[in-house]
């Protein structure tokens, strides 16, 4: 009896976590360790643009990472003044280090100088990925 009763257990904290881990994936967030990292085009190998830049990290192996850049590419090319630099976290590991980058994908929203404006972990729906980037341009135009 013991036995079932640990693995009810175990069965609803994985179910538990399941569900905690499906709602935050993609939601963007707005981290205080976040706050006034800037990044430069020689840090991502890319020119920044030239209202938004969202830079994905991620890494070859990672199913969600492919989902996800294509939202962002869609994105990058439906807004004006966006850019989309796709980063392979394994040969970036000292700018891995320098974001918190502990799983792939993540995504940056940088405004046009480069300083990280919001963060998301996990897949990106299109519909965050917009309010992402649109709340970049937003204030860019204020």
């Amino acid at each position: 009896m013991e036995g079932v009763i640990a693995l009810a257990v175990a069965l609803a904290g994985a179910a538990a976590f399941g569900l905690w881990r499906r709602w935050s994936d993609g939601r963007v967030r707005d981290r205080p360790s976040d706050r006034g990292i800037r990044l430069t085009a020689q840090d991502l190998g890319h020119a920044l643009g030239d209202r938004v830049t969202l830079v994905q990290f991620s890494t070859a192996f990672c199913q969600p990472c492919r989902a996800t850049s294509q939202v962002l590419r869609y994105v990058a090319t439906s807004t004006d003044g966006a850019v989309h630099v796709n980063i392979d976290a394994e040969s970036n590991l000292d700018l891995v280090r320098r974001l918190g980058v502990t799983r792939t994908p993540v995504t940056f929203a940088l405004d046009a100088d480069g300083t990280v404006r919001g963060r998301a972990t996990g897949a990106l729906r299109l519909h965050d990925a917009r309010a992402m980037a649109a709340a970049v341009v937003s204030d860019y135009e204020t």
